[in-house]
């Protein structure tokens, strides 16, 4: 009996193994502020070995989201590199590095430490696998959605934008991603359909195609939501 469940058992683990077929990333992680009370921070409170567990499962996470699930469906993404460094702002990313601000690791509350480091991780790596319609699609989109990642994942920070805020769909960032977050409960899916639809080319008319409604008509229904 057990023998003649062999081959079943094998052609099983085959098609779980095809169904999240794994793509190799290389993932480099450099601590260039050893000198600076963030490096130091993130030296000790951190470390390489963690942040790069971190950036695995932010993949892993963002290819579910999107629903990539070979290769074949998934931006080709051979290496992200994450450095902390001392420079001005939170994180940019560029050409899939992540460039990471020591003074940001040196003003982060002990509480919140882990939570906004993720909230960075989500955040700029999602911008090294998301498509952003060949560069045709709007920044405030593109980053709504790296945003809508994190808002999705559990990682975000204090006074994210809540439900209804914002002026322009386009806004970007937190208000963006609520938008994109309502979209999305109308349509489950939404937002790795449209992820879909930007590989070589955008055009407003994604939301129209996906939900029926302008993207400008969906906008003043979100708004008309949360009016109250």
């Amino acid at each position: 009996m057990a023998r003649s469940l062999l081959p079943l058992v094998l052609a099983s683990l085959l098609a779980l193994a095809t169904l999240h077929e794994t793509q190799a990333i290389e993932y480099i992680v450099e601590n260039r502020a050893e000198n600076t009370p963030g490096g130091v921070r993130f030296r000790d409170e951190l470390g390489v070995d963690y942040t790069k567990q971190r950036m695995r499962d932010a993949t892993e996470f963002i290819w579910n989201l999107f629903k990539e699930t070979t290769a074949a469906e998934r931006r080709d993404t051979p290496r992200i590199s994450l450095f902390v460094e001392v420079r001005d702002g939170i994180a940019a990313s560029s050409g899939d590095i992540i460039h990471v601000s020591a003074k940001y690791m040196e003003d982060l509350t002990a509480a919140n430490l882990k939570k906004d480091f993720n909230w960075v991780i989500y955040h700029e790596v999602t911008h090294s696998l998301q498509r952003n319609g060949n560069g045709q699609a709007p920044t405030g989109l593109v980053e709504g959605i790296a945003e809508f990642v994190t808002l999705t994942s559990g990682f975000i920070y204090d006074g994210f934008a809540q439900p209804g805020d914002g002026n322009n769909w386009d806004e970007g960032y937190g208000v963006t991603a609520r938008f994109l977050e309502y979209c999305n409960g109308l349509k489950d899916g939404f937002v790795a359909e449209l992820n879909k639809k930007m590989i070589d080319g955008y055009s407003d008319d994604f939301f129209n195609q996906l939900l029926g409604k302008t993207v400008d008509q969906l906008w003043t229904d979100y708004k008309a939501k949360y009016a109250n």
